[in-house]
């Protein structure tokens, strides 16, 4: 969607807190019932077979607890203690949500904080291609190469050669115009 070798955008602070807040408040504001919501977040943030596990089994729980809540009759302590159990598991959710996401967008930075990567190699047509990002500042560097002092004129910068194509096209047109020049009845070009 972003081409070849572009980096799509990345959510600024204001979307990551709101999604903070629709997720942990999905888990608790449902009474429970989309606690796994919260849950599958984490899991595809973090891609942890523990994350899985738990959104996974949040489902069946909770389906359970409200399966109980709604075949007894209201007067039964057991609906009462399903539906403290739902509502804790919704809190949980919310809870463990907001840690493990806050933990997640610590390690990795967001807008405004790309990753640190070497300059742009441009390559002629097509999109750049970003050389590969610095592996450590700790590793020692290779003494640098001593630095000339500056002449009075700097060199031209070096001149890229026209790409065959174009040289092609130039000469087709050249060819076109001459032959429209000499159709027309007039040799030399001029009106």
């Amino acid at each position: 969607m972003y081409g070849h070798g572009a980096v799509p955008p990345a959510r600024s602070s204001g979307t990551v807190i709101t999604l903070r807040v629709v997720f942990a408040a999905a888990g608790f504001l449902s009474c429970g019932l989309l606690a796994c919501a919260p849950l599958f977040r984490i899991a595809f943030l973090r891609g942890r077979s523990v994350d899985w596990v738990l959104s996974w089994a949040s489902l069946p729980l909770s389906i359970a607890c409200f399966a109980v809540v709604g075949s007894l009759p209201e007067s039964d302590p057991r609906t009462d203690v399903a539906m403290s159990l739902v509502l804790l598991l919704g809190l949980f959710s919310s809870v463990y949500f907001l840690v493990m996401d806050i933990r997640v967008h610590q390690q990795r930075p967001f807008a405004g904080h790309p990753p640190p990567q070497g300059p742009t190699v441009h390559t002629g047509y097509g999109y750049p291609q970003p050389t590969p990002p610095y592996t450590s500042t700790l590793l020692p560097q290779p003494p640098a190469p001593p630095v000339a002092a500056p002449s009075a004129v700097p060199p031209p910068p070096p001149q890229r050669p026209a790409p065959a194509r174009i040289d092609q096209v130039r000469a087709e047109l050249d060819e076109l115009s001459d032959y429209l020049r000499k159709h027309d009845g007039n040799p030399e070009g001029g009106r």
